[in-house]
């Protein structure tokens, strides 16, 4: 007996491997409720930040993210069109989504915020999938600013110095210039890696912005990641975080990289969005709590990393409703960032591109990355160019009498030289060094000013 029980478990043993594994059961749940852009959605467990697929009517398909939950209710946010909805359809949840493609390969390619190409040149074949969300570096182990990166633009190289892993903000109404001084950041940039991030821009103004003021030649060093306006604002808000995530490998990988993303108002609203329809009150101009605490959290996932590995520069585009600097967005971005560019109205109707107004903007890391000489000179510059702008409406009407002041002269004298020194074309760079030269140049030191 005991043999014909050893004989007996070998068989069962031996026939067990021609036995299918179990097939764990799918769960679905079903669609009860749509208003807007909000899907409801029960019986189906799954938390905030998974994705799933709801399939509708003749076989159509709706991409959707998890935003937010009441007692077994479940809130939804499309990512893709919808189409073909109707009440109880069925709604599965999808394995493994909130990865996505990172790699040299993404060089030159533009995607969406999906990580799907959009560039019609074949799929993308990324040597890895990370997370969307990445880690959080504790702010002691993080390498200080310490040196500078040249990004070709004379007026900022001089007066605004900016340094590896510093965080700004391009603060512009609309139609001063922004997206056309950010092109030809991505072209005179010294960085290894430009990652461009077009978030609620106009579908016109993306193509236009990687053809015209890209280029061939920025492209080939950068990825660009787009959202138009005609997204849905989760996809928005997922390019915003793509953008930052590619940014984040390629710093791992010890990179200088340039991010620019046009722009963090859209990225702003775009969670407004969100956060209104699942519910959230309003709370400063119609943005709700969720929308000032998203933005840190965007903006801290750049900077330096180890010391001894790569940086992320990043330049934010917020846009000004009004040229209102006050606005709620743009008075948040100012107090998170390491610095404000200001883009000028009256400069860009006067001509004078790129429009960066000098005396409203700063750098704060510009101390520690120029040296004693270029800092004490750039401040200097300042001090006349506002020297002139007091008292250019006297001057404009005449009303300025020659001789009585000696640093308002000298402003007077050497305006012109300095305004010629600002400005700058879209096909010429300003490398750091000429520029930094070129500034000594033009403010000589034996001048009344100069002496102060």
């Amino acid at each position: 007996m005991m043999i014909m029980k050893s004989t007996l478990s070998e068989r069962l043993q031996r026939l067990s491997g021609y036995i299918p594994p179990q097939i764990e059961p799918e769960l679905s749940g079903r669609l009860t409720r749509m208003v807007g852009l909000t899907l409801e959605c029960i019986g189906c467990p799954m938390v905030v930040g998974d994705r799933c697929v709801i399939h509708g009517h003749h076989g159509s398909t709706v991409e959707a993210e998890v935003v937010g939950f009441e007692d077994d209710r479940v809130y939804l946010m499309p990512l893709t069109v919808i189409e073909g909805l109707r009440p109880g359809a069925r709604v599965v949840p999808l394995s493994a989504a909130s990865r996505v493609p990172v790699g040299p390969q993404l060089l030159g390619r533009v995607i969406n915020g999906s990580g799907q190409p959009l560039d019609g040149r074949g799929p993308l074949f990324a040597e890895a999938q990370a997370s969307l969300a990445g880690e959080i570096i504790n702010p002691l182990h993080r390498a200080p600013v310490r040196q500078s990166l040249d990004v070709g633009i004379r007026a900022i190289n001089a007066l605004l110095t900016v340094g590896q892993g510093q965080r700004l903000g391009l603060f512009a109404g609309s139609g001063v210039g922004k997206s056309m001084l950010l092109g030809m950041m991505t072209r005179f940039t010294n960085a290894d890696v430009t990652v461009v991030g077009l978030i609620g821009e106009r579908g016109r103004e993306v193509k236009e912005f990687i053809e015209d003021i890209l280029g061939e030649e920025g492209l080939a060093r950068s990825v660009v990641v787009a959202a138009p306006a005609d997204d849905s604002p989760l996809m928005r808000l997922r390019a915003a975080m793509l953008t930052t995530r590619i940014a984040e490998y390629f710093r791992d990988q010890g990179k200088r990289v340039l991010l620019l993303m046009d722009s963090l108002t859209r990225y702003a609203q775009a969670q407004r969005e969100i956060a209104l329809a699942v519910g959230e009150p309003p709370a400063t101009k119609g943005y709700p709590p969720s929308v000032f605490a998203k933005l840190p959290q965007l903006v801290e996932r750049t900077g330096n990393g180890m010391p001894g590995g790569g940086s992320i520069t990043a330049f934010y585009t917020v846009l000004t409703e009004g040229d209102d600097q006050q606005d709620p967005i743009a008075d948040a971005a100012r107090a998170i960032l390491d610095g404000h560019i200001v883009l000028s109205r009256r400069l860009a109707e006067e001509g004078h591109y790129p429009a960066i107004d000098v005396e409203a903007s700063v750098s704060r890391v510009m101390p520690q990355v120029a040296s004693p000489a270029h800092f004490a000179k750039a401040q200097k510059f300042k001090q006349v160019y506002a020297r002139y702008q007091q008292a250019r409406d006297l001057i404009s009407v005449g009303a300025y009498v020659k001789g009585s002041d000696p640093d308002t002269d000298f402003a007077i004298a050497n305006i012109d030289a300095m305004k010629t020194f600002l400005q700058q074309s879209l096909t010429e760079g300003a490398p750091l060094q000429e520029t930094v030269a070129g500034l000594f140049e033009v403010l000589p030191d034996n001048t009344a000013a100069g002496n102060e």
